[in-house]
């Protein structure tokens, strides 16, 4: 039979403790010793059409006692063993971060930090502009972006958005040390991390301010080490879209950088590199104005990243370029005419992945009060009315499916698990509108940072504005997310946790180059697969799952499965965005409580 939990586990004060069985009846709980803590029955069944099956709901959600536990049946099944506990989601955020180390191009990986995942320093050499022969530019270091080598410039910057507005919005779920060579230098380490990657994207710029789409050599390397892929490495053309990223990301960073609580002269030094490197490519966009898409050449194989158009990104640079304006005292209103022409068209703006990122736009104007008041009331409303809209879609989905997820059927696409984690991005984002009031008068508030965003007081912490009507809705998001996050560890029918590491069943053979290369049997710790895909895209897959089956088991833990099982620098940023979220509101939970 299939008893399906979140492998990592549960928060321990929390109530959403829920996993789903396969037959209906009476289970108990039991904990390392096999006394029983807990004894209930299932749920109402239901049609699942995510996975073809009736299943049933067992909530346990009363018991709060740290331990490690497992279900078991009337007959003796048992589940797999997860923890019951506080910040129990710790050692999986901080590895699905730390996990970025490991794809860290242009420098050796020490032992040190690396135990046995170790490699020597690659892809050193300098690199050739792409159609203009000898034109050579220094662009090492940065992230490698996926199973392959390549370093592209929209998933880079993506990946920073997330991880950079994880740490303003949820900065308690980043206090911990991540045994990188930065550590304890005074910088929370995931700045460190995304520095690592940002100031490879500071050497993607042109001189006039355009940014360099990708660099990558003309075909996938084999499954080789990194040190090993000698090729050529080339700098594609300029596009208007890794430029309106670059732009956005680098003025999110700006702010960001100058602004945390533990900056020192150096990160202020480099937050006006950045807001420079922003300036450049906005005026870059400015003066180009029609979209400058990309297509790879003929022959090339490597990822493209291509968009049939650049609203989108166009906007999100608007929102951070008319943020940081904001944050700077200056006048705003070239980036904020932009930011209202681009929403006339009627865009939506709740996505975070590499094709949208309109999301980005949303989440500058909702949660900094600057660019909320730079923006103007009417425009703030589009945003918010748009966001919580989603969030109720989102919400309503949840109630469809037994996993009480924000999915629908032909949401299992390739990297289905972004859209499980971007959907809890979104999610996040309602409450904290919801729990500012949507507008600083709704409660008091002290501003932090030194940025404009405005965060609950400290006798305010944990209150709700509004009515109880509110708290209800907040709990709703909140679970839907807790929901996704449980999907992610575990409660699914594949019965896979989709993190390498965590979990009895974790999945351990990603569409990864170094894991396959390097002769050692488990995977480094801390990455999220692609995910089940209805329609997969690569031969083996193709092959293996049969035509008709439904969207969630259309998973395979394989190697060669790139289009189910590779894995994402962007993936995972994402993953860390919600457990982030998670981590803060236990904390704030239990301070309120203490």
């Amino acid at each position: 039979m299939a008893m399906m939990v979140n492998q990592v586990g549960y928060e321990a004060m929390a109530c959403r403790k829920k996993a789903v069985v396969n037959r209906p009846g009476s289970y108990v709980l039991k904990n390392a010793a096999g006394a029983i803590l807990w004894q209930g029955q299932t749920g109402v069944a239901v049609s699942d059409p995510l996975c073809g099956e009736t299943l049933y709901p067992l909530d346990f959600g009363s018991v709060h006692t740290p331990g490690k536990y497992y279900l078991e049946s009337f007959d003796g099944d048992k589940s797999d063993t997860f923890t019951i506990d506080r910040d129990v989601l710790e050692g999986v955020h901080n590895a699905m971060i730390k996990a970025l180390y490991f794809q860290r191009c242009g420098c050796a990986l020490e032992e040190k930090y690396a135990g046995p995942y170790i490699h020597a320093a690659c892809h050193t050499e300098d690199s050739e502009v792409y159609g203009e022969p000898g034109h050579m530019i220094k662009a090492q270091g940065g992230w490698h972006d996926a199973g392959d080598y390549g370093r592209y410039i929209t998933p880079a910057a993506v990946t920073i958005g997330h991880l950079l507005y994880a740490y303003w919005l949820n900065t308690m779920a980043f206090k911990e040390q991540l045994s990188i060579p930065e550590s304890g230098n005074g910088m929370p380490d995931v700045l460190n991390e995304c520095r690592y990657e940002l100031e490879w994207m500071l050497k993607m710029q042109r001189e006039d301010g355009g940014v360099y789409h990708k660099l990558t050599a003309w075909s996938h390397a084999d499954f080789v080490m990194p040190e090993e892929d000698k090729d050529t490495f080339y700098a594609y053309s300029i596009s208007s879209l890794a430029t309106a990223d670059f732009c956005a990301c680098m003025a999110l960073a700006a702010r960001v950088y100058r602004g945390s609580s533990a900056s020192g002269m150096g990160e202020k030094e480099f937050s006006l590199r950045l807001e420079s490197a922003a300036r450049r490519a906005w005026k870059w966009l400015t003066e180009n104005p029609e979209p400058l898409l990309f297509t790879n050449p003929e022959g090339s194989n490597t990822g493209e990243y291509g968009d049939g158009a650049d609203a989108d990104e166009r906007l999100w640079a608007a929102a951070e370029m008319m943020t940081l304006a904001a944050w700077l005292q200056e006048d705003a209103r070239e980036y904020v005419e932009e930011l209202r022409r681009i929403l006339d068209t009627g865009l939506a703006v709740t996505d975070f992945g590499w094709t949208d990122v309109a999301g980005f736009a949303a989440m500058a104007v909702l949660t900094d009060f600057g660019a909320a008041k730079a923006a103007g009331e009417e425009t703030v409303q589009r945003f918010r009315t748009a966001v919580l809209a989603e969030a109720d879609r989102l919400a309503a989905l949840g109630e469809r499916n037994a996993f009480g997820m924000a999915m629908g059927a032909e949401d299992f696409c390739w990297g289905s698990n972004m859209v499980v984690t971007n959907r809890g991005i979104l999610l996040a984002l309602a409450c904290r509108v919801l729990e500012m009031g949507g507008r600083e008068a709704d409660r008091p508030q002290t501003e932090t940072h030194q940025t404009g965003i405005v965060q609950p007081s400290d006798e305010t912490a944990g209150m709700l504005p509004g009515d109880s009507e509110t708290a209800r809705r907040i709990a709703r998001y909140e679970e839907v997310m807790q929901a996704q996050v449980d999907y992610l560890l575990g409660k699914n029918i594949t019965g896979y946790s989709f993190v390498t590491g965590f979990g009895e069943h974790a999945y351990r053979h990603p569409h990864l180059r170094t894991t396959a290369a390097d002769g050692i049997d488990d995977p480094m710790a801390g990455w999220v697969s692609g995910g089940p895909n209805g329609k997969p895209g690569d031969e083996l897959a193709i092959k293996m799952i049969p035509a008709g089956t439904p969207p969630m088991k259309c998973y395979l833990d394989r190697e060669e499965c790139y289009s189910l099982n590779e894995m994402t620098i962007y993936w995972n940023s994402s993953a860390v965005f919600v457990t982030g979220y998670l981590r803060q509101k236990a904390w704030e939970k239990e301070k309120e409580q203490a």
